[in-house]
């Protein structure tokens, strides 16, 4: 794979968290548009139609039995025409990809694991092959045949030499729309050695015919090791390192923990995925929650973007952007905050004590020479925390003691004493809130 758009964690939108299976084309031109125009300088740069665009009878909350979907004669997906009526006359994606790149973005779309199950049932040729579609996927009774949550697919049978030409092809179709970023779906729970492989080997080959580079996307991440980190690496971009986040301040707690896990093994072209972000205007007609503006409080959402930043995972907003607040477009485009993400090394967790936890990053390329800390609290009310300078990672026996610290959400610049070996940092903290620190 070639992977060149993968060097820092990826960044962009994607349609879950408000439109479930059933966004638009005219949808995603109003988020790509508000992207292009508000959000591209500071490195947000994708947009991403998920699951379903390929299903007629689509709703929100929840998945039809023996869904009806849209298949060319290959068995390949073909975009509705009612929701993306650019693809009428077997265009596919072709038309809104160029629409999107013409904003200056990239373009992505979901994907499930193996064939889709009426390709199955209503075999067709597999071109290149004396098989059929009905002889590459894996029986029902196979224990890696179903997806636990939706049931479009079945397995594909990857001992059959068919099985990766189909994939060859379904692959080459929807790259050949224009496609530059892939989300496949129910790879990492159970972990599915052989189809990582294959659809990696399919997205290379599709790559070299097409000239373009393909941002491969793995989920969900339900119990996902780090043992598989080798293998991840070699196969994708990018993997989810938990199941769907949405907007409770428990979901973000819980990935204080995954993401110390897996911050040590964050560099580019491999990144650890904490999953989208909830916020701005979500629920419009999703999978979980009536519409809504995010349940998660301001102090909550700049303590997800200050710990998604520090732990260098990719960032894909799931809120509607034209209807999202100008307070968290603002919180988005924070340059100071999104340096962090794109250019530092050594993250990772330095303290956690008595609901206070400490992050530290340190500055490469442009930025070499800048240190970050995030100290957050998880406490359920607003206090004053103490830390001692030295445990914030901002200096160091090998480091000079900065003179001046910034506090990047706020702007506040808090006054150190370089000789004071005992310099104490006193920071307000509202519940569930962070004080982001950078000194230079």
């Amino acid at each position: 794979m070639h992977r060149t758009a993968s060097l820092t964690p990826p960044m962009g939108w994607n349609s879950w968290d408000c439109y479930g299976t059933t966004v638009t084309e005219d949808e995603i031109l109003a988020n790509a548009a508000v992207m292009s125009e508000r959000m591209l300088a500071t490195g947000w740069d994708t947009v991403v139609v998920d699951i379903q665009w390929y299903e007629p009878t689509a709703r929100a909350g929840g998945y039809n039995t023996d869904a009806p979907l849209l298949l060319d004669p290959d068995g390949v997906q073909m975009p509705v025409e009612a929701r993306f009526p650019s693809s009428a006359g077997g265009r596919g994606f072709g038309p809104l990809a160029d629409r999107v790149h013409e904003l200056g973005l990239r373009f992505g779309v979901h994907l499930m694991r193996g064939i889709p199950r009426r390709a199955v049932t209503d075999p067709r040729p597999v071109p290149g092959t004396d098989a059929t579609t009905a002889d590459i996927a894996l029986p029902e009774s196979h224990p890696a045949a179903r997806c636990p949550w939706n049931g479009d697919n079945l397995g594909l049978d990857f001992s059959h030499p068919a099985a990766q030409a189909w994939l060859d092809t379904q692959i080459e179709r929807i790259v050949g729309w224009g496609v530059d970023f892939l989300k496949v779906d129910d790879m990492l729970f159970p972990y599915h050695h052989d189809a990582i492989e294959a659809l990696a080997l399919a997205i290379t080959r599709a790559e070299e015919r097409h000239g373009r580079d393909v941002t491969l996307s793995l989920s969900p991440g339900t119990d996902l090791s780090v043992a598989h980190v080798p293998h991840l690496r070699r196969h994708a971009d990018m993997w989810r390192i938990s199941d769907d986040l949405w907007d409770r301040w428990e979901d973000i707690a819980a990935q204080f923990t995954r993401l110390a896990r897996w911050a040590p093994h964050q560099r580019a072209h491999g990144w650890a995925d904490a999953d989208m972000l909830p916020l701005g205007r979500i629920g419009l007609r999703a999978e979980r929650g009536d519409p809504r503006e995010s349940l998660l409080t301001t102090a909550e959402r700049r303590t997800m973007l200050s710990l998604w930043n520090l732990a260098r995972s990719p960032l894909f907003m799931g809120g509607d952007l034209p209807t999202t607040d100008e307070a968290t477009l603002a919180d988005l485009t924070n340059p100071d905050v999104h340096a962090i993400g794109a250019h530092s090394t050594d993250n990772g967790e330095l303290v956690r004590e008595r609901e206070l936890i400490v992050w530290g990053a340190r500055g490469t390329g442009s930025h070499a020479g800048s240190r970050w800390a995030g100290v957050f609290s998880t406490a359920d009310g607003a206090r004053t925390v103490r830390v001692p300078l030295t445990s914030t990672g901002l200096t160091s026996p090998d480091l000079p003691t900065p003179t001046v610290i910034t506090e990047l959400w706020s702007g506040h610049r808090l006054e150190i004493d370089p000789a004071d070996p005992y310099a104490t940092l006193e920071l307000a903290l509202d519940a569930h809130g962070v004080a982001l620190l950078r000194a230079t």
